[in-house]
């Protein structure tokens, strides 16, 4: 009796085990095919989703949260631990075979042996079978960019070399692969009108290419199996010289003609042959610069000597600013009494120009024609702008102060001034029958009797000079001799 009882329990544990065995088995999920949309992944900022299909076993034990992860190898197509997740469904999303994900390629893939593989999230996570290899990029500059800012053209005297570089940050809305650190590139040779081959130079500064063999050359950012792209230069033609001067060209960065607001600082930067051991820049016959390149700011015959060190080079342009010029009938300052008006008219080449009127910084309402009536003293700003074409402004100043009457009504010869600068009682001021025109002789004398000032013509200017006023008080004597020869003699106290 208790065999038969020992043997039931042992069938009953059996059949136990075997159904969660089965149990185990149907709540796996397997991943049985990877199918990718792409021969190789070439991403960048305006493109950047790649789909993947694939198949699967074990539909029925899904869980609603479960999620199916895709995990990117590195670029020799191991998988690393933590895996790099690329892409994902949502929870619940997939409950079926075949299947499709997207999945994006993070910044910094640069490999040709990237591998990718799918995961499932609940039931317990199990790992799929991993992808072909493939290419795989993403371009973070994708974009033409400069080099030797543009010119089209370079010379190397006999027996010497010329140096091709990638500009950075370049000219005009160059876009410089070199702001970007990861990024390697290769040089080329042209060999025919479409054709190339990559050219080395052996120095492995792949920023740059010194060159001794006449040709036309350019570079590429090397995106491997996604090369070409467009990130690439313009092409530079090469020569050696003939002669002890050679001919080149000079570039302007924002073109010829320029609008000086399509840079910050208003200027185009001109740039020619680099390599040269001495530049030399005239604008208009006259030396302004002796750097590599110039910034010009105005319209003018520029031209530059190059020492290329064995023969020379020297080139010119006729160059043209589309910035409008503008200017005031006024001077910077002015003065006039209270009560006056200052006419101010604005004259400028100026199209279409807008014009705004400002008083101590404060906008003048109303006051938007090329000419204004002022008649408050104070700092006047007036700013032109061209509205139309190349969208400029000038900025016009001029400042208006009150006139100072230097013979002012006074009864009394004043004993007492405060020569301090602030425009309050800062001269010693006489009464008009002493002044300048009457003949009358004023002399002044300092504490020692040292003549200091002596005039037949007093302009009520003294002390013409700022003084040195201590916390003591100084003390003048003066004496007023009028032309009937009345005499009047007293003392002057300078205090601060």
């Amino acid at each position: 009796m208790r065999k038969t009882t020992l043997l039931k329990t042992f069938i009953y544990t059996l059949c136990l085990s075997v159904l969660f065995f089965n149990q185990q088995i149907n709540a796996q999920v397997s991943i049985t095919t990877i199918n990718l949309g792409f021969t190789k992944a070439c991403a960048s900022e305006d493109f950047n989703s790649y789909n993947v299909n694939f198949q699967f076993t074990g539909e029925s034990s899904l869980s609603a949260s479960n999620q199916f992860v895709i995990e990117m190898s590195d670029p020799s197509g191991t998988f690393i631990n933590p895996a790099t997740i690329v892409g994902s469904s949502s929870a619940g999303a997939i409950t079926t075979s075949p299947a499709t994900l997207s999945f994006q390629l993070p910044e910094g893939t640069a490999g040709e042996n990237y591998k990718i593989r799918i995961k499932s999230t609940s039931p317990a996570p199990t790992s799929s079978i991993n992808s072909q290899a493939f290419a795989a990029y993403y371009k973070p500059q994708d974009s033409p960019f400069s080099i030797n800012n543009l010119v089209s053209t370079g010379v190397y005297c006999p027996g010497g070399s010329y140096v091709l570089r990638i500009d950075n940050p370049g000219t005009g809305l160059n876009d410089s692969p070199l702001q970007y650190d990861s990024l390697t590139f290769i040089w080329y040779k042209e060999t025919g009108p479409t054709t190339s081959v990559p050219y080395d130079d052996g120095d492995g500064d792949d920023k740059t290419l010194v060159v001794s063999e006449e040709g036309t050359y350019f570079v590429e950012t090397d995106y491997g199996s996604c090369s070409p792209s467009d990130s690439f230069s313009n092409r530079v033609q090469v020569s050696e010289a003939t002669s002890g001067t050679v001919d080149t060209e000079i570039v302007s960065s924002l073109g010829n003609p320029f609008c000086p607001s399509e840079d910050i600082n208003g200027v185009t930067i001109l740039s020619t042959l680099s390599g040269g051991i001495d530049y030399k820049w005239y604008k208009d016959n006259v030396l302004v610069g002796t750097d590599v390149t110039y910034e010009a700011n105005e319209s003018g015959t520029y031209q530059v000597d190059i020492d290329l060190g064995g023969c020379t080079a020297s080139t010119s342009i006729d160059l043209v600013s589309e910035g409008p010029t503008s200017s005031l009938n006024v001077p910077n300052s002015n003065t006039i009494q209270q009560g006056d008006i200052l006419n101010v008219i604005v004259t400028t080449n100026a199209t279409d120009p807008t014009f705004q009127w400002f008083l101590n910084n404060n906008l003048i309402s109303g006051a938007t024609s090329d000419t204004y009536d002022a008649t408050e003293f104070g700092d006047y700003t007036v700013i032109v702008s061209q509205t139309t074409g190349c969208v400029f402004s000038n900025e016009l100043f001029f400042t208006i102060n009150e006139a100072v009457d230097p013979f002012p009504e006074v009864e009394n010869i004043p004993n007492l001034i405060s020569p301090n600068g602030d425009a309050i009682n800062d001269k010693w001021i006489l009464p008009t029958e002493y002044v300048t025109g009457t003949n009358t002789e004023v002399i002044i004398l300092d504490s020692q009797g040292k003549i200091v000032h002596q005039t037949n013509e007093y302009l009520n200017n003294w002390p013409e000079e700022e003084m040195n006023l201590t916390s003591v008080n100084l003390v003048y004597y003066y004496i007023i001799t009028t032309e009937d020869q009345q005499t009047k003699k007293g003392s002057i106290t300078l205090v601060k």
